[in-house]
């Protein structure tokens, strides 16, 4: 395990590896497919017309192949090196959404895609990189995973409103296009260029402490965040699918609740890196506790914003607390189960169900 003073050192490898990793969560399904999805949730109703259940059904069929593929690809990451299952992850998922610029007008199609998406979503999220980021860091392992976790919460910033503009300037399915191409051209090269477990010496056998996956499975700590997790992600991902189109419907123009869902994202990007810090020097789950509190008055909020300023500020509420899921899910199963068999415990429910 890294010493201190590696850690604390800015040309430590391992920083290099969270950067990378950051990257690679930017262009992932828990940034690219969900910060975008309600951006292209109306016109995608409109060009078919489709209704917007309809349409919203595609993301819970994803979220739900997400939950099914998880365990199994958890298997292979702690068996094999992370990348040569990260890149054909985001290879086919880079793909599988520019393939919606070839979308006919039936259900299955839409939805037939959004399968595949969710096959390889946890591949490219994440739960892919946790693990080799978690073997650089003792610690400084909280600001580590918050570096990673920073990836979502610019894509959070930056991909709605640049949705928006192309599908403004040349159409949402070239937007499509232009979104999948962003997966492969900028996400495979870094992740395949940077992104691997800390060598172990010479010699020696790697040994991981912590529990096997039954002793996991027993455990009332990997419990507790299945049941947080799970109650959390329904209030929030209804937020984060539907908020453009929520925010639209009570009058806020388009430009506006693109500029709300930027305004999350800047949120999250301050909270994930306070929740890093956080971690490092206190008690994680009191740390849980306050960030999901936070996140449920933001949702509070949301549900009764009828202004472009209260769904600002909802959304930036909102997009704070989103450290809790993202930053103390991943450092409290490296803390409290280890690493032996973390890929296969990580309970990523959050955001994606």
């Amino acid at each position: 395990m890294a010493d201190s003073h590696g850690e604390a050192d800015i040309g430590f490898e391992g920083w290099r590896v969270a950067g990378a990793a950051s990257v690679g969560v930017f262009v992932s399904f828990a940034s690219l497919l969900v910060y975008t999805f309600g951006v292209l949730l109306k016109p995608l109703a409109e060009e078919f017309a489709w209704s917007r259940e309809a349409v919203s059904a595609a993301f819970g069929i994803a979220a739900i192949t997400v939950a099914v593929c998880s365990p199994p690809l958890g298997y292979l990451f702690d068996r094999v090196n992370p990348t040569r299952i990260i890149v054909p992850c985001l290879i086919v998922f880079g793909a599988a959404f520019a393939s919606l610029s070839l979308l006919m007008p039936h259900l299955w199609h839409l939805y037939a895609i959004f399968f595949v998406l969710g096959v390889v979503g946890n591949g490219t999220a994440q739960m892919a990189y946790s693990r080799a980021v978690s073997s650089w860091f003792e610690r400084r392992r909280g600001n580590a995973l918050a570096i990673v976790m920073s990836g979502g919460a610019v894509g959070a910033i930056v991909l709605p409103p640049a949705a928006e503009a192309l599908i403004h300037s040349v159409g949402w399915r070239q937007a499509c296009v232009g979104l999948g191409a962003l997966v492969v051209v900028v996400g495979v090269p870094i992740v395949a260029r940077f992104i691997r477990e800390r060598p172990v010496p010479h010699g020696t056998a790697p040994v991981l402490g912590g529990a096997t996956v039954r002793e996991g499975l027993t455990s009332s700590v990997f419990w507790i965040l299945v049941i947080v997790l799970f109650a959390q992600s329904i209030a929030q991902n209804g937020a984060l699918t539907h908020m453009a189109a929520l925010l639209t419907d009570r009058g806020v123009p388009p430009s506006g609740a693109v500029l709300a869902l930027s305004a999350m994202g800047a949120a999250s990007l301050v909270g994930r890196l306070t929740t890093g810090w956080l971690l490092d020097r206190f008690f994680a789950p009191r740390v849980g506790f306050c960030l999901l509190s936070i996140a449920a008055l933001g949702t509070y909020l949301l549900a009764g914003a009828h202004s472009l300023m209260l769904g600002i500020i909802a959304a930036a509420v909102i997009g704070f607390g989103m450290g809790a899921e993202a930053d103390v899910t991943p450092y409290i199963l490296s803390r409290y189960l280890g690493l032996r068999s973390f890929a296969r415990q990580a309970p990523e429910t959050s955001r994606l169900g």
